[in-house]
């Protein structure tokens, strides 16, 4: 898998190229997001890992405008920042980032998150609601309807799956669970944003909100 890593720390850059490197990938480095449009051009990556404050240009700016090109459009794209707060996370997403890691992060973690994303995108399985036209498609991270095809970033992929899988209603609790795993705090705005996101793609009638309850997809 061909992965550019953007970090303008050039202890953490050669250290991840490193273990990239020893894990079979193909890395390019670049030291901030203004180099990381133009080496992402050239490299054409299906992974960019990413810092998020960096001189020049930042890595949420960056994130917009490799979304705002066809060629990175669909390119995934995970941050990798000491930065946790709830709104700079909300940030990132609101940006087009796929997936966010906070730092310090061993390398044992990255390589096997790296490594999860390699299988998510050679997999070429779709998932069918039943008595449904509309399905999910596991290669390319989208949603296939009458309408066309449009493509979800990781989580929004993610929730969208979990509600794909049983015609009921998932309370905010279970998401967390299932997307962001048992025990991760995530601020209740981050989920929000994920539906909002989720609703301007595939449209606004096919998941409903249960006040106090939870979210439920409605063909």
């Amino acid at each position: 898998m061909r992965i550019l890593v953007v970090d303008d720390e050039v202890d953490i850059r050669e250290f991840v190229q490193y273990n990239l490197l020893k894990d079979g990938h193909e890395v390019a480095c670049a030291v901030n997001g203004r180099e990381a449009l133009i080496k992402a051009s050239e490299f054409q990556p299906h992974l960019i890992l990413m810092d998020m404050m960096m001189p020049e240009m930042d890595g949420r700016e960056a994130c917009r405008a490799l979304r705002a090109n066809p060629a990175t459009a669909k390119t995934m794209i995970l941050f990798l920042s000491a930065v946790c707060e709830e709104d700079s996370l909300v940030g990132c997403y609101e940006a087009g980032a796929d997936d966010y890691i906070t730092k310090p992060v061993s390398m044992k973690v990255l390589c096997s998150r790296v490594a999860a994303i390699e299988k998510r995108i050679k997999r070429s399985e779709s998932i069918v609601l039943p008595t449904s036209n509309s399905r999910l498609i596991e290669e390319r991270h989208s949603f296939l309807s009458d309408n066309g095809e449009v493509r979800l970033a990781v989580k929004e992929f993610e929730i969208l799956k979990l509600l794909f899988s049983e015609p009921r209603i998932f309370t905010r609790e279970e998401i967390f669970d299932a997307v962001w795993g048992r025990g991760v705090v995530v601020g209740s705005r981050t989920l929000d944003v994920h539906i909002r996101h989720l609703r301007e793609k595939i449209g606004d009638n096919h998941i409903s909100t249960y006040k106090g309850v939870g979210f439920r997809y409605e063909e």
